[in-house]
């Protein structure tokens, strides 16, 4: 059974399965931004942190440790391991920050390489993050399961690009593309495409990017946070969202919802399992490579589908209340 890594701003829980479901938070005194999972190496994961600092488990979740000087000045905001070149002792990993620069690192974080050539690009001149105009950052990082090479890069906000070599060179965005992706996913069965969770709405492509199609029909929230595939089915796609940040974010304030596509249906709102919107922020989502199974974690808890998103049911772990105050920045599959 898998392990869960879930970040919220001010903790990082740590669930795994031994006939129940276990929660341990065992790092502490850190704001945390980011996740990823490393596929070459088992146990491994890494997490970021607003001081620009770079942590990573290699049991995994049990202990972690801070690596390196971190791959910049800036906060480490984005995090990703690329899907097939891997360095010494575990995947290429890649980091954003901000403001928006893109390293990448092959011997597990402790050496960072910059990739300078993300900020040259024509769009860069008007990224800006809303609630602080005068900076932006890389939101979310997505490795290519099938092409070794291409990479997106989401800026928020103002762009989703790509490189096609690792980050030496780079694509700006296209115009019927979304400007607002705060996260991405792909699916090895479906190569060229790629599902975008966008503050603009829902986005896909079937050719890597050069084209980007939005089908929203039955979508009445379109500030969506985050998305997942169907392992079993590139066409069953999960998204969480709201009507805006306010919503989507603040537990004080939060009302989110979770919607499923299968095939070029209608959007079909699922509620069965899952909290009541009011007070819950959006969730984040993750598979485990399991045929129709889903994981979804938000201020109420850690929440299970087996049947492709359609229904849900909570995790059998002990929830602390001051999680629930708390936002959630990632959750990864371990």
């Amino acid at each position: 059974m898998p392990t869960l890594i879930a970040i919220f701003s001010r903790h990082v829980l740590v669930a795994r399965h031994a006939q129940r479901w276990h929660l341990s938070a065992p790092v502490s005194g850190h704001r945390f931004t980011c996740a990823a999972a490393d596929p070459h190496q088992q146990g491994r994961a890494y997490c970021g942190t607003v001081s620009g600092a770079l942590w990573r488990t290699d049991d995994g979740g049990g202990e972690w440790q801070e690596v390196g000087a971190g791959p910049g000045s800036g906060h480490i905001t984005a995090l990703a391991v690329d899907r097939h070149e891997s360095g010494r002792g575990g995947g290429i990993v890649y980091a954003g920050t901000e403001p928006s620069h893109f390293y990448r690192s092959g011997d597990g974080g402790q050496t960072w390489d910059e990739r300078p050539a993300l900020t040259t690009l024509p769009s860069s001149t008007e990224w800006s993050f809303p609630p602080r105009p005068y900076t932006h950052h890389v939101r979310w990082i997505e490795s290519d399961p099938v092409m070794p090479g291409r990479i997106f890069a989401a800026i928020e906000a103002g762009a989703l690009v790509r490189t096609l070599d690792g980050g030496v060179t780079w694509e700006d965005r296209v115009p019927e593309g979304p400007f607002d992706t705060h996260t991405m996913s792909s699916h090895p069965a479906a190569p060229g495409r790629f599902y975008s969770a966008a503050g603009d709405g829902y986005y896909d492509t079937d050719d890597g990017g050069a084209t980007w199609a939005s089908p929203e029909q039955g979508l009445r929230h379109t500030y969506l946070v985050t998305v997942g595939v169907d392992p079993a089915d590139p066409s069953t796609v999960v998204v969480s969202g709201s009507s805006g940040p306010w919503t989507a974010y603040n537990p004080s304030s939060a009302e989110a919802y979770v919607y499923r596509r299968s095939g070029s249906g209608k959007w079909q709102r699922v509620s069965e399992g899952l909290p009541a919107p009011d007070g819950t922020v959006v969730s984040h989502l993750a598979t485990a490579g399991r045929p129709g199974v889903f994981y979804a974690a938000n201020n109420r808890g850690i929440f299970s589908s087996t049947d492709g998103g359609r229904r849900w049911a909570a995790l059998d772990v002990i929830w602390d209340a001051q999680y629930e105050s708390d936002g959630v920045s990632a959750l990864v599959v371990v």
